[in-house]
């Protein structure tokens, strides 16, 4: 492909990023694309496996065998050797009529033992699997139907601690509406999801003084959640976009009998598309107001920047407020400045590097909770053949509370090297 070429398909990208929607809900492995798969009808079905190796200083609570008494527990989270072992499949099927993308893994984490000894009972299933069906892709009026299964020791609650296992499903419906050439795109979009918890460890961190850092009670943050949304764009330019996006969030808890439930209206209005040739930005300000028992209130915002350095080279930086429903508080708010950047060299290797730092502030006058969450995630990825992909990284992340707790007060190191090999 010509230089010129590169920066239009670059350049597409960019408007994509930036126009397209939002951010997933949880980061997954990604998986390379470049084996000749099993053809299915006009797609490819893609099987593929990872091998991955992680050192983490953190994988959760045990038992401390230093001390005479069984029931004494490690003062910190204690450290451990990981290995993680993903087979899985990905689907593509384009369509004028019923597009499919689809993608399973399923993963089990062996805890080896090597650092400490009684974490081996803690190994465990994760997985994940996602699928997406759009009738009438091309059309001026489609449907979209999706569903998200996510069961990872990453969980996307900010109330709870270290050491807690998230078994996550959502199920998404969406009819896009594009009348006169799709200049104007409308989505009405409804969605229900559950969440479930439970401990990696069955032990009570040391100083823990609140159910939010007791994994033996985190199943009281069981939730059911229903929301609603309309979503809209407006292409008065051909990159450039005037943007609403609305959703009402309906939140009950399961178990929990002293979590106030929730009903949630978010709105932001602004724009997004690029103000040069190689710069493009989203701008977006609104409120969030909470119709349920407790209240609660705030402004909401997103501002994000897209610099792209040269077709193989991009920068991301910015700032976005959030106001979302949890367990316990009933209400928290996020106010989360963000940096990225990715390069890619000699067409195989992809450098990335990315850093966030998160300030929440927890909706209950009875118990006032700040904390701060500090995030860091680089590392270089390798594509030595067309189905062989290998990664290595390290992750950081800090967490300080005003809480007490080592379950909300630590630093977690993580440094991975993974192998992916795709048919």
């Amino acid at each position: 492909m010509t230089q010129s070429g590169n920066i239009r398909w670059a350049l597409c990208a960019l408007v994509l990023a930036v126009l397209g929607p939002g951010v997933a809900r949880a980061q997954q492995p990604p998986v390379a694309m470049g084996g000749n798969g099993l053809k299915v009808g006009e797609g490819r079905l893609h099987p593929f496996f990872d091998l991955e190796t992680r050192l983490d200083t953190a994988v959760g609570y045990f038992p401390d065998l230093t001390t005479p008494d069984p029931g004494d527990v490690t003062a910190s989270l204690s450290p451990e050797v990981v290995v993680r072992l993903r087979p899985g499949l990905k689907l593509d099927v384009p369509s004028s009529k019923v597009s499919l993308n689809a993608s399973g893994r399923l993963e089990y984490v062996m805890y080896t033992g090597l650092l400490t000894g009684q974490s081996t009972y803690a190994s465990h299933l994760e997985g994940a699997a996602d699928l997406k069906a759009h009738f009438n892709p091309e059309g001026a009026v489609g449907f979209v139907l999706a569903d998200q299964f996510i069961r990872s020791d990453q969980t996307a609650n900010a109330a709870l601690g270290a050491g807690v296992l998230s078994l996550f499903n959502e199920l998404r419906a969406g009819v896009p509406i594009r009348p006169g050439g799709g200049a104007v795109e409308v989505t009405p979009e409804l969605a229900w999801a559950v969440e479930f918890f439970e401990p990696i460890g069955l032990a009570i961190p040391v100083g823990c003084v609140e159910g939010v850092c007791d994994p033996d009670t985190v199943d009281a943050f069981d939730y059911i959640n229903l929301r609603a949304g309309v979503d809209g764009r407006w292409r008065f330019l051909p990159k450039t976009a005037v943007v609403l996006d609305t959703d009402l969030d309906l939140r009950s808890y399961i178990r929990a009998t002293d979590s106030p439930s929730a009903l949630l209206l978010r709105a932001m209005g602004g724009l997004a598309g690029l103000v040069s040739s190689k710069i493009a930005v989203t701008a977006k300000v609104g409120w969030a107001h909470n119709f349920g028992e407790t209240g609660g209130d705030t402004l909401v915002a997103q501002l994000e920047g897209n610099y792209l350095f040269s077709p193989t080279m991009s920068f991301k930086g910015g700032y976005v407020r959030t106001l979302n429903p949890v367990a316990s508080y009933g209400l928290f708010r996020d106010d989360r400045g963000y940096v990225e950047a990715r390069a890619l060299f000699g067409g195989k290797l992809v450098m990335h590097g990315f850093a966030a730092l998160d300030f929440l502030g927890f909706y209950d006058p009875a118990r006032p909770r700040t904390d701060t969450l500090l995030s860091l995630d680089v590392g270089p990825e390798y594509q030595f053949k067309p189905w062989l992909v290998g990664a290595a990284g390290y992750l950081l992340g800090t967490r300080s509370s005003s809480v007490a707790g080592a379950g909300l007060n630590y630093t977690r190191h993580e440094a991975y090297v993974r192998l992916t090999v795709v048919y």
